[in-house]
């Protein structure tokens, strides 16, 4: 998904909206005022611009309402760097990237990546671009921030960058953009990939949004503890992503995330050790937070083989300190979710039977005989409400410690009418017994989390053309 240039001008009526518009159009940096005089500026990096290098931006000045533009060419830009500027939600600081003509966007790669001089920031192996903490510009917390439009690669060993120590490794636990604190900020049609961590945020973040991203490649060969995604914030969004398989021989999960106030999506998850580990907080946040509910809607969850784990998503906790574990309701509802396991499969690993999931209007589906399929990993406790399962599906591969309700309502088949299972189209096909099967959501699901859009593949959306949303699973059906 690429966004014009003149998106952040478009609508201006102002004399200065004017003058920015013309000088986008003309491909040079417009420069309205000095820093501190309240002035947008827009700064062009690339072939045939004022900056030929991304670290020629003056990113330790930047102030509301400046656009940083970074042009497609045909070498990648290997710079890293920092943003310690805070914006407002009327003037968001935006970092662009422009797409060439033939629709590429610029590339950020790590390797070799150099820092600009008047730039001093710590946790330098931890990424790419990073969002907070920095000794220059002086330390803040960054707010309204939008980085949109950029391919960004490569942060992991055995690569390295030129930093204020010199050529230095990255950590392991890398990612193509590392956020140690910052408030609304947006990721947007980014692809984040070859790196230890695709995207990392850590607590001292909130109010994040990842949407219309391609997330892939990513992780360490024979670790578990990176990831795709591995976020740590005080309420964040992800919609209309593409997370991707991670790299060969790497056993990290897809997206992994320990944030409160959690929504997951109108997405496309494929691979990884489980598609969704939801875990609790780290640094010691929770339990504060501990009870907010998570919502996990619209998405499609793919179980590609038989490696890694058979579980398709975990919620709950990992240190083994109950006591901090995720213990709000566990919203499922209008996913998708298709196995190709030939062995065993469970959708929702609960940690403990103080974990509880309400589980409605789904399809999951497994290609190897149903009684592969599981819905619970031994605890916890499940409500269901008309779901569509393979017939012969268990409450669970183990002894059943936890408690299932609802049983009666599910539907079971053999074949859930999808379009093309081998080909990855699950849509529904006339005749499939997910159209109009779907029961009404109750009252604690929130106007603004009931389905509304489709997952179009791939980091697209679609309106919902039945509203309220009547089928199972996150497809409507295939058009005549």
């Amino acid at each position: 998904m690429t966004h014009s240039i003149l998106d952040g001008v478009r609508g201006s009526r102002s004399a200065v909206g004017r003058t920015v518009l013309l000088g986008v159009l003309a491909g040079v940096a417009v420069n309205l005022g000095s820093p501190g005089t309240g002035m947008a500026r827009v700064y062009e990096v690339g072939p045939g611009h004022a900056l030929a290098e991304i670290e020629e931006v003056p990113w330790e000045s930047l102030e509301p309402g400046d656009t940083v533009l970074i042009h497609a060419r045909e070498e990648p830009y290997r710079s890293k760097w920092v943003i310690c500027r805070r914006g407002t939600a009327e003037r968001p600081i935006v970092v662009r990237g422009v797409a060439g003509p033939d629709g590429r966007l610029p590339v950020v790669d790590g390797r070799d990546a150099v820092t600009r001089p008047e730039l001093n920031y710590w946790n330098e192996p931890r990424g790419i671009i990073k969002i907070g903490g920095a000794n220059r510009p002086e330390d803040t917390t960054p707010a309204f921030i939008v980085v949109e439009n950029l391919e960004i690669r490569s942060a992991r060993p055995p690569y390295r960058f030129t930093g204020r120590d010199g050529v230095t490794a990255y950590a392991k636990n890398a990612a193509a953009i590392f956020v140690e604190k910052g408030d609304d900020l947006t990721i947007r049609g980014c692809v984040l990939h070859d790196c230890g961590n695709g995207l990392f945020t850590a607590s001292a973040s909130q109010r994040v949004t990842i949407e219309h991203c391609w997330i892939y490649d990513n992780g360490i060969e024979d670790s578990i503890y990176e990831h795709n995604n591995y976020t740590n914030s005080q309420g964040i969004v992800f919609q209309f992503n593409h997370f991707g398989p991670l790299r060969d021989g790497c056993p990290g999960n897809n997206l992994k995330d320990r944030s409160t106030d959690l929504v997951v999506r109108y997405n496309w998850i494929e691979g990884g050790n489980r598609a969704l580990d939801l875990v609790e907080g780290a640094h010691g946040r929770e339990p504060r937070g501990a009870e907010s509910p998570t919502f996990v809607y619209g998405n499609v969850l793919v179980k590609l083989d038989e490696r890694g784990n058979n579980q398709v998503v975990h919620y709950g906790g990992d240190s083994g300190r109950e006591d901090r574990y995720r213990r709000g309701v566990l919203h499922f509802y209008h996913n998708t979710v298709v196995s190709y396991r030939p062995g065993n499969t469970t959708l929702l690993r609960l940690s403990t039977n103080e974990q509880r999931v309400e589980c409605r209007n789904n399809l999951v589906f497994v290609t190897a005989p149903g009684h592969h399929l599981a819905l619970l990993a031994g605890a916890g406790r499940a409500e269901l409400d008309t779901n569509w399962f393979n017939a012969g599906w268990r409450p669970s591969h183990t002894a059943l410690a936890g408690d299932i309700r609802g049983e009666q309502t599910t539907l079971a088949g053999t074949r859930p009418g999808l379009a093309d299972v081998e080909g990855g189209d699950f849509r529904l096909v006339p005749g499939s017994p997910a159209i109009g099967a779907a029961a009404a959501l109750p009252p604690a699901i929130p106007e603004d989390y009931r389905p509304r859009f489709l997952y179009v593949p791939h980091r697209q959306r679609a309106d919902r053309t039945v509203q309220p949303a009547s089928n199972l699973g996150a497809l409507e059906q295939v058009p005549p």
